[in-house]
């Protein structure tokens, strides 16, 4: 059976959730919006990747869990010149084995006006 999680950042007019789980495995989708208003933040890659781990974040709490519990994500960049500033932000989010599995794919366009990345992700809980 699929739960929807709540996760309290603002609902998408698109038929989505931002997280769902089937047992121990959740499923979550994050794009670098302010939680409490659905705008996509402004400040380049590094702000849009901060808010994207950090709207992960709040989705794999909902669910019960932390990034420790990230088994895998994959992230979606509009252009391979962010891919530095990215990491660096990355980094300071996942500082310890074992890393989640990762996948990185420059795409040409991302629905959202402005949006240069977008992340999905699967944790195990305990």
């Amino acid at each position: 059976m699929i739960e929807r999680i709540e996760t309290g950042i603002a609902p998408s007019s698109a038929p989505i959730n931002d997280a769902v789980r089937a047992g121990k495995h959740v499923w979550l989708v994050a794009i670098a919006e302010d939680p409490r208003t659905g705008e996509i933040v402004d400040g380049g890659i590094e702000a849009q990747t901060r808010r994207c781990i950090q709207n992960l974040e709040i989705g794999v709490k909902a669910a019960g869990g932390t990034l420790a519990n990230l088994a895998m994500v994959q992230i979606f960049l509009v252009d391979s010149a962010d891919a530095p500033g990215m990491n660096a932000v990355y980094r300071e989010f996942f500082t310890a084995q074992p890393f989640p599995v990762r996948a990185t794919v420059v795409v040409k366009e991302l629905l959202a006006n402005g949006l240069r990345i977008e992340m999905t992700a699967t944790a195990v809980l305990d």
